[in-house]
């Protein structure tokens, strides 16, 4: 069985480029883990979290699917969910989409790949909701389009889980938002999709949606 030597060397050169840096770095990451940041992102290997915001391991929390999806049934994103808002304490929610995803370019083009292609029906869905503003718009606009308004609609999504809305009736500090990751420069966009407490979910929801109709045109 090939066992990924080259994997092993490598971690064994980053591990002593690391310590010669900061000889202090693993112990103190070892001590503590107090991030106050969950990301729920996209699988794709192009987007590392971490490294895209410029943090150190321990100072976000993360998770990651196909296509930046929170759906009420997946236990796995809500045990994320659940630890990093009522034991980490975390302050920040961020569901980061990225421009270029295969999964929501899958959907658009109504390709079927097997047995993903039931996690990408939540995709689906949000394409149907917006269908007959995706159809009016360029080609060439529909895929940026689609991933922002998916990212807008998993906030929404968070939002509505009893995770975060029992955070907010006991008062605890949260934050949940959109956002959409650049390949091509490495920037982050802001979709202005930022919920802070329960009664500002619908409004920011519609508000954020206009937001992304109003680019057509643009681009990104």
């Amino acid at each position: 069985m090939r066992k990924l030597k080259n994997l092993f060397d490598n971690n064994k050169r980053w591990a002593a480029r690391t310590s010669e840096a900061d000889p202090e770095f693993f112990k103190i990451l070892s001590m503590q883990q107090n991030p106050e940041y969950l990301w729920i992102g996209c699988s794709d290997s192009r987007v590392p979290a971490n490294q895209i915001v410029d943090l150190l391991p321990g100072e976000l929390f993360v998770h990651r699917n196909v296509a930046n999806v929170v759906v009420h049934t997946d236990h796995n994103c809500l045990s994320v969910m659940q630890y990093a808002v009522e034991v980490l304490k975390v302050k920040h929610i961020m569901v980061v989409g990225h421009y270029g995803c295969g999964g929501v370019q899958a959907v658009l083009n109504n390709a079927k790949f097997g047995f993903i292609d039931n996690w990408l029906r939540h995709v689906g869905d949000v394409k149907e909701k917006h269908l007959e503003q995706l159809d009016a718009m360029p080609e060439s606009e529909r895929l940026s389009r689609l991933i922002e308004l998916n990212v807008i609609e998993q906030v929404r999504n968070v939002c509505r889980t009893n995770i975060v809305q029992d955070a907010w009736d006991r008062g605890q500090e949260l934050s949940v938002h959109g956002w959409v990751y650049g390949l091509e420069n490495g920037h982050l966009h802001d979709l202005e999709s930022v919920v802070t407490c329960a009664s500002e979910e619908t409004q920011s929801y519609k508000k954020a949606v206009q937001h992304v109709l109003k680019k057509v045109g643009e681009n990104k």
